[in-house]
């Protein structure tokens, strides 16, 4: 399996195919922290006209800015990879939950659109999309109800997850007393992991009780959640177990998907998953479906680390030119540099991730100058409160206040939840589209 990776080049955003995805249905609150002084509110498709420049300071700092050409590089790496494998993508939505990015994911080849609640599965259905797996189980008569109801939408393709005889009974009687059937994934588990059957007698009572609920509760497939594991070995074991327990399901008969569906994969293991699913030799055609949600905007962290340790180990991301590019950065205001050695930044927790280490300076700009330039090496955040960071500089160092720092962030989940819209950039820091996200 060979692929190859092309440079990411300059693109016209308003037109760029990889880039046209569905309009968004809320307008923009000039509320909305990130976006300069507005009279009124603004349909999303207007900002692009208003002509708005990071770097002339047209938006009100800290602000959350994706990079297009990244993005696009990063959408065509993985449309590269998961096309060597013949495997199928349905990226974690939890990720971003931003409804024009799930589209522009859609349109560059994803299967569907992972999801972690009934809530989020109903955002994706509202924004258009049609296929939700969602990598949970599906618990409580008010998120069977928000299902229920998408499930009328005869357009709508839905999955959830079974791990027990009582919650395929619970999904089984309330589906059936609506006249609809509740299309599930067995979920395989560990010791001491998350959800999942973690034996044969608990495996056996999930299929009894879907016999049991006469069509009402149908199995599709497997699935199984590796990214709690932190080895190769642990790795590959559980996936063979699950590659197994599906050729037992298929040869007894007890899927009844044409095509049955077998996923896993979060954003550090999914080499391994594509390697080892797809080097299975099933009894008939299986869907293989990863969901790695981390891989769009990527990071400067720890999926930069997870993602080094891919290239290491895999030959087809290794034979790719280019790795994943962090595509995500949130820019703050030098407020006061009170000491030689520390700059206080206009960043806090409340605007970025900090539970797999601080926001790293990446770009340092003074406004009125003409490009920005890489932030020095040896500065270092080493603290942040709700709205302040502290950053340690050294004697000398040309740090006023009112500079202008970008962050490049480790992982990405955690920062895109503290912003209701993020600004979507081009190669000279121009306004080009705007994300909302919807937690």
């Amino acid at each position: 399996m060979t692929t190859t990776q092309s440079q990411p080049s300059e693109v016209d955003l308003a037109n760029d195919d990889k880039l046209a995805v569905a309009q968004q249905s809320l307008p923009i609150s000039r509320q909305n922290k990130g976006l300069g002084y507005l009279e009124h509110d603004l349909i999303p498709e207007a900002i692009a006209r208003l002509d708005w420049s990071l770097l002339r300071e047209d938006l009100s700092l800290p602000v959350a800015v994706l990079h297009a050409a990244k993005l696009i590089h990063n959408l065509e790496w993985m449309r590269r990879f998961i096309g060597a494998y013949g495997v199928q993508l349905a990226p974690h939505g939890k990720t971003t939950m931003a409804p024009k990015l799930f589209n522009m994911q859609m349109s560059n080849g994803a299967w569907g659109i992972t999801l972690a609640t009934a809530h989020q599965a109903l955002v994706a259905w509202e924004h258009g999309i049609r296929r939700v797996l969602m990598a949970n189980q599906l618990v409580g008569r008010q998120n069977m109800a928000i299902v229920s109801h998408m499930l009328e939408d005869r357009d709508f393709e839905y999955f959830c997850l079974v791990d027990s005889a009582e919650s395929v009974r619970q999904l089984g009687a309330f589906f059936s007393q609506r006249g609809q059937r509740i299309h599930v994934l067995l979920e395989i588990g560990i010791e001491g992991g998350r959800g999942g059957v973690r034996d044969d007698g608990q495996l056996h009572a999930v299929l009894e009780a879907v016999s049991a609920s006469h069509g009402a509760v149908v199995l599709d497939g497997v699935e199984l959640y590796e990214g709690i594991l932190d080895d190769e070995a642990a790795v590959r074991s559980f996936l063979e177990r699950a590659a197994a327990i599906t050729k037992s399901l298929i040869a007894e008969g007890r899927i009844d998907r044409k095509v049955p569906i077998l996923s896993g994969a979060g954003s550090t293991w999914f080499d391994v998953v594509a390697e080892v699913f797809s080097g299975t030799k099933f009894q008939q055609p299986v869907e293989i479906v990863l969901r790695p949600g981390c891989y769009l905007t990527h990071d400067a962290g720890f999926y930069r680390e997870a993602h080094a340790k891919i290239l290491e180990r895999n030959p087809v991301a290794r034979e790719m030119l280019q790795s994943l590019q962090p595509a995500l950065q949130v820019w703050a205001y030098v407020q006061s540099v009170p000491e030689e050695t520390r700059a206080v930044i206009g960043i806090g927790k409340r605007d970025a991730s900090f539970d797999l280490g601080l926001p790293m300076p990446a770009v340092h700009f003074r406004p009125g100058e003409t490009r920005p330039k890489p932030a020095p090496s040896h500065w270092k955040l080493t603290k942040m409160m709700d709205q302040h960071a502290y950053l340690d500089i050294a004697t000398g160092d040309d740090v006023r206040v009112g500079d202008m720092i970008a962050f490049d962030i480790s992982h990405p989940c955690l920062t895109f939840d503290r912003w209701r819209i993020i600004h979507v950039i081009d190669s000279e820091y121009r306004v080009a589209d705007i994300v909302q996200t919807f937690f």
